[in-house]
């Protein structure tokens, strides 16, 4: 098999650093890209510039938005008294999916990891601080991962964020929907145990 041209072989590099393309996805992509209209490929750049250009984070939470404050954070059908704390913008974004969750959010920008030299001065923590100084916020709910870091922060930011008149909590963590419990973890159980409540 010929080698493919040196731009296609640099384009399929750089296709295959995005999340969840791998290398055969970024070649189909590549291919498809080079072989397409130039006004199509154009357009799609243009996109992309656009929203990396247009696309910020909000002020207040930390959320992505194009506006100063997000539409999350400027709605006032929101409960501003209940606030819940995530790594990422796009976990806001995955909870929003849900549709079950009516309050507001704030983004961390990370999680705790002294090994990778990420420390509580480089999340948006002193943010949060200042929000629970400002707002009627009388819970905050950590919706972080369960994986080592994620829990350190978790308890972090449970015992620094500690103060009277303010509820923290923490999602429960369980068993996906739709599975057995023959396809769950040993800590999966566990947390599905501890986090059980009653029915009637």
């Amino acid at each position: 098999m010929p080698a493919l041209p040196e731009p296609i072989t640099a384009l399929i590099g750089a296709l295959s650093k995005l999340p969840g393309i791998g290398p055969r996805s970024a070649e189909r992509i590549a291919l498809h890209l080079v072989q397409a209209e130039s006004a199509s490929v154009t357009h799609l750049a243009e996109t992309i510039l656009n929203a990396r250009e247009q696309v910020g984070s909000c002020e207040v939470c930390g959320s992505l938005t194009e506006d100063a404050v997000c539409a999350i954070c400027s709605d006032p059908a929101r409960d501003a008294s209940l606030v819940c704390v995530v790594e990422r913008p796009v976990d806001s974004l995955t909870l929003e999916k849900s549709a079950s969750f009516r309050g507001k959010y704030h983004v961390l920008g990370g999680k705790l990891s002294p090994l990778n030299g990420v420390e509580p001065e480089d999340l948006r923590i002193a943010e949060l601080e200042q929000r629970l100084r400002h707002e009627p916020i009388r819970e905050l709910v950590i919706a972080l991962a369960t994986d080592v870091e994620g829990d350190a922060t978790s308890f972090y930011l449970a015992k620094r964020l500690a103060r009277s008149g303010l509820k923290i909590t923490r999602i429960a963590h369980g068993l996906p929907a739709g599975t057995g419990l023959e396809f769950a973890d040993e800590l999966t159980l566990s947390r599905a145990l501890e986090g059980r409540r009653e029915m009637l």
